[in-house]
């Protein structure tokens, strides 16, 4: 499926600062950017540097005054798509070295606090089985309340709650997934269907020895999301990092079917 993507970001920095930008579709095997453009004002600084796990790429910007940031993209996606209820997890000491911090709790995902809970509420299941029954939980459990949670909303607030947008519901998989021995990780996405239309956050989980995205709201499929970036949790793959004050002017994204 091609992806046609676009975003506009305007903001009002007063004092010279130091901005992170990852907002571009990642250019990997699993889908194509065929086409992409991003426009920036002139800055004091540009550079771009890797994404987490080398997925997609970041920009750091230093910059003074307003910023607006317009990015288009043309993506097609063509992953590897499967039952994940089907699929087998990996025994964590046969997992590769590079998802092993994706067993360990993050930020706003404290997988270790959930062992007894997934073993009481998940017990009789187990690989790809134990995710998709956790994906359907979730979505059955949680209500996607837009404006219910903030910045500093984690997976234990949100269990507590049973409200939240889409980080939130992919910050809770990822932390009942990691608690049942399975590696997961933060994906940011654009998404086809995803309302109201913004940047989109999934669960990424490991199985079979392979990633696969996995969205708990349920609103979008993998097949319908081009990937930007990945991480621990939200932290590490934020579209903008400010590293001083910045005033949120406007924001939109679109995605569409090309």
């Amino acid at each position: 499926m091609k992806l046609s993507i676009r975003t506009e970001l305007d903001y009002d920095l007063p004092s010279e600062t130091d901005v992170l930008l990852q907002l571009e579709a990642a250019a990997i095997p699993e889908q194509t950017v065929e086409a992409a453009h991003i426009d920036l004002p002139p800055t004091d600084h540009f550079a771009r540097v890797p994404g987490h796990d080398t997925i997609g790429e970041r920009i750091w910007l230093r910059h003074q005054g307003n910023l607006k940031v317009t990015y288009t993209a043309t993506v097609d996606v063509h992953r590897l798509t499967a039952d994940c209820g089907a699929l087998e997890s990996v025994e964590p000491h046969l997992l590769p070295g590079e998802t092993v911090e994706y067993l360990m709790p993050s930020r706003y995902c404290p997988s270790d606090e959930f062992q007894n809970l997934v073993d009481a509420e998940f017990g009789e299941s187990g690989g790809g089985s134990r995710v998709m029954a956790i994906r359907d939980w979730i979505e059955d459990a949680i209500d996607y309340c837009p404006g219910s949670s903030t910045a500093f909303t984690g997976a234990m607030e949100t269990y507590v709650s049973r409200q939240g947008v889409c980080r939130d519901f992919a910050h809770l998989m990822i932390t009942l997934v990691r608690a049942s021995g399975i590696p997961a990780r933060f994906a940011s996405v654009y998404g086809i269907g995803v309302q109201p239309q913004d940047f989109h956050a999934v669960a990424e989980v490991f199985l079979d020895n392979t990633w696969y995205l996995i969205d708990p709201t349920g609103m979008s499929t993998a097949q319908q999301m081009a990937k930007i970036g990945v991480g621990r949790d939200a932290a590490d793959v934020s579209f903008l990092t400010s590293y001083g004050f910045a005033q949120l002017n406007a924001q939109q994204v679109w995605v569409e079917e090309a």
